[in-house]
């Protein structure tokens, strides 16, 4: 019998409490301000801001990437200070993806943290480390699942938290699922990190064996994108302050969403309605996806579902007897670079005469599905869920998170 056993037997044996969130914590939302209200980094009387952003969504850990930084005349009371202990919880974002998302502040910080964010603070019953758990695990996306509709989706309030119902162990049993989740999760971590320099090592080798296969003799005829496509479609963005154009089943990409892979669903999906009063507009699958916007800029996908898109977003429908798409997306992929430094104005953005004209070599159709076959290969063990080394990580992630919660399920004491 393990020691988590012997104390559930001692100090639990019929069952633990389960209590809302709201009779043991404290949920503090943060500061409201402006963009006029922001310095620069060196001004010594900054306050430091933590944002959406700032949480690393794959270890609900804290990043200090594009820190924001504002005056200190803007009023910020004590609660809304950071310390160590802290949860920090996000509660509002322009993705779904961040809603509910925590990291653990474990250190004493001269932070605060934005109006989309909150910060949760347990009573002495309740372990602050155990809390952060609970809320990393299965039991408390279902509650967001459940909770959040089209109306809280991006407000993640005092009301839908104070529902979530909290198992209370006592404090030795909370202690050492703490000790357990914390030590899995620091063995985890560095079997996550050698996997991933492998992996790099493989994208590397990808690269290399990708220019090999795209670098081609002269007597190979060129063209260009324009040329091998059939048609050329944009997109646009629905009016955000129409609550009924978002929340329906048309799939709708942005381009965060463009990552060089195959897209099988998007992140956010819109109504009829949004698509008859927008440039939004449906394009067929198997379209070679290129981002034309900003840091975006240059990189691609193809749509393995008919979708939508923003406006930021070049679809090309490659002509089938001119060249397979899967060839045109290895090639643009490649040429990121190339396509990148082609931006223009202060945001470096492309257009679609930029990517119509761009230049690709045109093998006959058969050495193009040669080199499709070894590429798609290359690029599943780099980059597909399925197989090769991101799935041996997903794996292991999934494998923690199968521990974790069934850890955090107590059976429910009677009355």
């Amino acid at each position: 019998m393990s020691k988590l056993d012997e104390l559930i037997a001692e100090l639990c044996p019929d069952g633990v409490e389960y209590a809302k969130f709201e009779d043991y914590c404290q949920y503090i939302r943060g500061i409201v301000y402006n963009k006029t209200q922001e310095v620069n980094s060196d001004e010594f009387s900054a306050w430091q801001v933590l944002r959406a952003n700032n949480i690393t969504l794959s270890s609900n850990t804290l990043n200090y990437d594009d820190m924001k930084f504002i005056s200190r005349e803007v009023k910020v009371r004590e609660d809304q200070k950071l310390k160590k202990g802290d949860i920090l919880i996000c509660a509002g974002s322009g993705s779904k993806n961040h809603i509910g998302k925590v990291a653990y502040v474990s250190q004493d910080l001269e932070y605060t943290f934005g109006g989309f964010m909150a910060v949760i603070r347990c009573k002495k019953e309740l372990e602050n480390r155990f809390l952060f758990h609970i809320l990393t695990s299965g039991a408390f996306s279902h509650h967001l699942e459940t909770a959040l509709n089209s109306s809280t989706i991006n407000n993640l309030n005092s009301s839908v938290m104070s529902s979530f119902c909290i198992p209370l162990p006592p404090l030795p049993v909370q202690r050492e699922i703490v000790r357990i989740l914390d030590n899995f999760t620091e063995l985890a971590a560095e079997l996550a990190a050698e996997l991933a320099a492998e992996l790099a090592a493989r994208k590397k080798q990808y690269d290399h064996y990708r220019n090999v296969l795209l670098s081609f003799n002269n007597d190979v005829p060129s063209s260009t994108l324009g040329e091998i496509s059939i048609k050329t479609y944009s997109g646009g963005t629905p009016l955000a302050n129409h609550a009924d154009y978002y929340g329906g089943e048309i799939p709708w990409l942005r381009t965060q969403e463009v990552r060089f892979v195959d897209i099988f669903d998007t992140e956010m999906r819109i109504t009829p309605a949004a698509l008859k009063n927008s440039a939004a507009k449906w394009i067929p699958e198997n379209c070679v996806i290129i981002a034309i916007s900003g840091a975006t800029a240059g990189r691609s996908a193809i749509n393995k579902i008919p979708l939508t898109t923003n406006q930021h977003c070049c679809c090309l429908e490659i002509h089938p007897e001119k060249a397979n798409y899967r060839y045109v997306f290895h090639w643009v992929s490649s040429q990121y670079q190339k396509l990148k430094a082609l931006g223009q104005g202060a945001r470096s953005d492309l257009n679609s005469g930029i990517i119509k004209s761009f230049p690709i070599p045109v093998p006959p159709l058969e050495e193009q599905a040669r080199i499709v076959s070894i590429l798609d290969r290359f690029d599943a063990l780099c980059n597909d869920l399925s197989s090769g080394l991101p799935a041996e990580i997903e794996a292991r992630r999934k494998q923690y998170e199968y521990y974790r919660d069934r850890l955090l399920a107590f059976r429910e004491k009677t009355p």
